[in-house]
């Protein structure tokens, strides 16, 4: 923990630059409202309390007790780890760090009167908003989907949760010598290497429990979308009897009484477990209050060296919900950046301090091809104010040269190190 507590310290100081080395001019009775506790919501609510010395009050809204880690829970599915195991609660945050934590889901904003109100009929008021609302699936492009899922026939499992074990135990339940199909809808969309790895650790369940089973991966993409070469040399060499990648099949309906997912231009593909996952969007709250301005108000756009709202004043905005910059994914570890970057600026901007000119981001992405062996994309990505946006540093991270057990080891242990970051 002293340990833990320097790199924060550390970090605090690198966020703010030399006008963080003093805080007396951080408004004691300032609020910083944080809608949503993930990655990117938890990771900045922590962040404003440690880089304003604790000085400004800071109010975590998030409906859920514990957090689920979206990383990770492919290899729940894949059966290697149990849920338990990637869930952390919120209790560190208020203990630790003073964050009051509403358990509650933000309805509605109104960013005149700097006002959000909760489900349950509270409002609460901000000095400075973020918003960090992840993704809305929008089950309602694909024709039958919304009605398949909501009967829990169809299933997503791209929230880690109750979900995430359901879709396991369809598995489990599936006889040998069935289909598992997934789809993937053109990018973007949340964890661009999420739907191979899954892929991956399905044909893994089967190759040991159920031989005679078959995993199609159906790609509205044209290729891969990350980490190509490596997945498409697993399937080969691991699971050429198991799984059958296909491109460019986007998905038009789904007929969940019968099993059957149809496509625009492909013959229909009948499968025993249809894990479907649609097109996505900013989170509904974003929606909603108009954030969502972007990319036909698909996605949040926003001030890179900020974060701040392109739609509204004191709003910032961070993680999947965002019109992403060149190169960025839209992953866990980047939103933990945005998380840093959008809470340092809350705070200079709160104390009247310069804003840092130029932050940098950094992102890695592990991803599990059987219960061991990883591999992983790495990346820096530096704010160029010139452009007003951000850039990967060339020749910054890269691509595994293969899978490996060491990685398995560097991945666990990174995603110990980024929940006690976010939420210890």
């Amino acid at each position: 923990m002293q340990r833990r507590s320097f790199l924060q310290s550390s970090a605090a100081l690198g966020l703010l630059g030399l006008a963080g080395c003093a805080t007396t001019s951080v408004p004691a009775r300032a609020q910083v409202v944080v809608i949503g506790g993930g990655y990117g919501g938890a990771t900045a609510a922590k962040y404003v309390r440690l880089l304003s010395d604790h000085k400004v009050n800071v109010v975590l809204i998030e409906p859920n007790e514990a957090f689920v880690s979206c990383p990770m829970s492919n290899l729940v599915i894949g059966g290697s780890r149990q849920l338990a195991e990637i869930t952390t609660p919120y209790s560190g945050l208020a203990r630790n760090h003073g964050v009051q934590v509403v358990r509650d889901l933000a309805t509605s904003l109104d960013t005149q009167r700097k006002v959000v109100t909760l489900a349950r009929g509270a409002s609460i008021g901000y000095d400075k908003l973020i918003v960090s609302p992840g993704v809305d699936l929008q089950l309602g492009a694909i024709e039958g989907l919304a009605a398949a899922s909501a009967s829990g026939q169809v299933l997503q499992a791209w929230k880690a949760g109750p979900e995430t074990v359901a879709l396991r135990r369809q598995l489990e339940s599936m006889p040998d010598g069935g289909v598992y199909a997934i789809t993937i809808p053109v990018q973007p969309y949340r964890c661009p290497p999420g739907p191979y790895e899954r892929a991956c650790q399905v044909a893994w369940y089967f190759k040991n429990a159920k031989p005679r089973s078959k995993v199609l991966v159906l790609d509205a993409n044209q290729d891969v979308t990350s980490k190509g070469a490596l997945f498409k040399k697993v399937w080969a060499e691991q699971y050429s009897s198991i799984l059958e990648y296909r491109p460019q099949h986007a998905v038009q309906a789904v007929d969940a009484r019968n099993g059957v997912i149809k496509f625009e231009v492909h013959d229909d593909v009948k499968a025993n477990v249809l894990n479907v996952l649609p097109p996505m969007r900013a989170g509904t709250i974003a929606q909603q209050a108009g954030l969502a301005n972007v990319a036909n108000n698909r996605w949040c756009g926003v001030d890179y060296q900020t974060f701040t709202s392109t739609a509204a004043r004191d709003v910032h905005v961070i993680g999947d919900s965002i019109q992403i910059a060149p190169g960025m994914p839209k992953s866990g570890h980047m939103a933990n950046a945005h998380g840093k970057v959008a809470a340092a600026a809350v705070v200079a901007q709160l104390a009247g301090w310069p804003v840092n000119p130029a932050p940098m981001l950094t992102n890695t992405c592990y991803s599990y091809v059987d219960n061991r062996n990883v591999v992983h994309v790495a990346s820096v990505h530096e704010y160029v104010a010139a452009e007003k946006t951000f850039k990967t540093v060339a020749g910054s991270g890269g691509l595994s040269p293969a899978p490996n057990e060491t990685e398995g080891v560097y991945a666990w242990n990174w995603a110990q190190n980024i929940w006690a970051d976010s939420l210890g």
